[in-house]
């Protein structure tokens, strides 16, 4: 995930970029150079190294200003300062402004490439450990370990330094704005504003109004001067939920601000610049849109620069477990009460369904079950309703083994091995189960409905830990 080190050299000296480019080039270190530190801020507002080395007396900005000014924007980035001056009040100087190594000259060249790999390691600690602290966070808000979520996780990480606009597909419920809110945080501007606005979810004469703010008197009911959500947004993230039914007035609007930077109040006459990153989502096909004129082409291509799909619930079953268990944790702190568990045939129950409501789907389950289900373990019979209604429909009798074989295919698909031995066991169990409930718990009846001999039946019970006291 993490790009290739990168170090820029800042000195005037040509000599001396020339010897420390080359030095660090063979230690397999790339690097950049400038021979003044204005050249590299103005670089770094467009890309950020692993580490600099930077003179610490040049024309222009001298090496501790620039120091100052980067630890601004970037605290945990290693600065080493080299100067010709190496007096005491030059080292603590640079010291004192969290320079990471103070290098005199003339150096020597393998000390310079040591102290380079030093910082490039420190780099890497601190960001793991920026990691360590914010993917918890993210996997407690998106859990899955299902190939399609890894590329998923992969496409956050990539996008981390960059404030490129992304458009994220995905069904309805599968949890997009969790997504944008993940790349807000994983990015330059995680200090900044998470604004979201849902355009589906806004009469179509206020979406001009929420976007961009309005002037008082601007229309009917505008008692005061409001500001937008762009202004909202000045400095972060704008995540513009379900992009598709923006009308298409405000699509010729929002591509002039993506343009310009700047847009007008409804009803004002003054521009306001704004600094802002987009995240759009749709659950549509906006090539379809575009197709048929009721999205623009221009504005989906100013979008459509990175796209992150989404897979539904039904394409990434073994994530079911998992979020379920979270979902119950959350349902059950929130009502102040002990989380429930699924039992084992509860859980093949669940991952066995559609679960067309997707992630929000589920959620709401687990909510309903925390609520409603009287103990601590969960039994399918506790499930709501229209769960047992929708797998009587999507699995008609005879179906089973259409269910089995997607469950095996599934399973090996995510490298399980030995899947018999988790199998078997749950298909006897159930099927045990059924048949002792139809002969209200007699083992010898129980056992003539499944073609075994008595003594086998109890041996099975006894090999599944099932309880044994039932009549004979």
């Amino acid at each position: 995930m993490h790009k290739t080190n990168r170090v820029w050299i800042i000195d005037d000296d040509r000599s001396i970029r020339w010897v420390l480019e080359k030095a660090l080039q063979q230690a397999g270190i790339a690097t950049n150079s400038f021979e003044n530190g204005d050249s590299a801020l103005t670089q770094l507002s467009r890309e950020r190294p692993d580490a600099i080395i930077s003179d610490i007396r040049m024309p222009g900005i001298d090496g501790l200003s620039l120091l100052n000014n980067i630890q601004v924007d970037h605290p945990s980035m290693p600065i080493i300062i080299m100067t010709a001056h190496s007096d005491l009040d030059s080292a603590v100087a640079a010291y004192q402004s969290g320079a990471f190594e103070y290098l005199p000259k003339p150096f020597d060249v393998d000390e310079a490439v040591a102290v380079t790999q030093r910082a490039l390691a420190h780099a890497q600690e601190q960001l793991s450990d920026e990691t360590d602290t914010e993917i918890p966070d993210m996997g407690t808000e998106i859990i899955g370990e299902a190939p399609a979520m890894q590329e998923v996780f992969r496409a956050i990480g990539r996008l981390s330094q960059s404030n490129i606009t992304v458009l994220i597909n995905g069904e309805s419920g599968t949890g997009k704005e969790l997504v944008a809110q993940a790349l807000h945080r994983h990015s330059p501007r995680r200090q900044g504003p998470f604004i979201a606005l849902n355009m589906a979810a806004i009469p179509r004469d206020l979406i001009e109004s929420e976007l961009f703010g309005h002037e008082k008197g601007a229309f009917t009911g505008a008692a005061a001067q409001r500001q937008g959500r762009f202004e909202q947004a000045d400095g972060g993230t704008l995540f513009l939920d379900e992009i598709g039914d923006m009308p298409a007035e405000t699509q010729t609007r929002l591509l002039r601000v993506l343009a310009d930077g700047e847009f007008y109040r409804v009803g004002g006459h003054t521009p306001i610049k704004v600094d802002v990153r987009i995240i759009a989502a749709t659950h549509q096909n906006l090539e379809t849109l575009v197709e048929d004129n009721r999205f623009r082409e221009d504005l989906f291509h100013r979008l459509n620069v990175i796209r992150i799909h989404i897979p539904k619930l039904s394409d990434r079953r073994e994530d079911i477990p998992k979020l379920a268990q979270h979902f119950f944790h959350k349902a059950a702190s929130e009502l102040g009460v002990e989380p429930k568990v699924l039992l084992p045939e509860t859980e093949t129950y669940l991952c066995s369904l559609d679960w067309p409501g997707n992630v929000r789907q589920i959620e709401n389950t687990c909510r309903w079950i925390t609520v409603m289900a009287s103990g601590r373990e969960v039994h399918i019979e506790d499930l709501p309703p229209e769960l047992m209604d929708a797998k009587e429909v999507s699995a008609p009798s005879g179906d089973w083994d259409k269910a089995l074989r997607h469950w095996a295919d599934q399973a090996l698909s995510r490298g399980q091995r030995d899947i018999l031995s988790e199998a078997v066991p749950v298909f006897e169990r159930a099927l045990i189960e059924t048949a002792l409930k139809h002969t209200a718990g007699r083992k010898r009846d129980a056992a003539n409905l499944l073609g075994w001999g008595r003594n086998t039946l109890t041996r099975k019970l006894k090999e599944l830990g099932m309880s044994d006291n039932g009549d004979d």
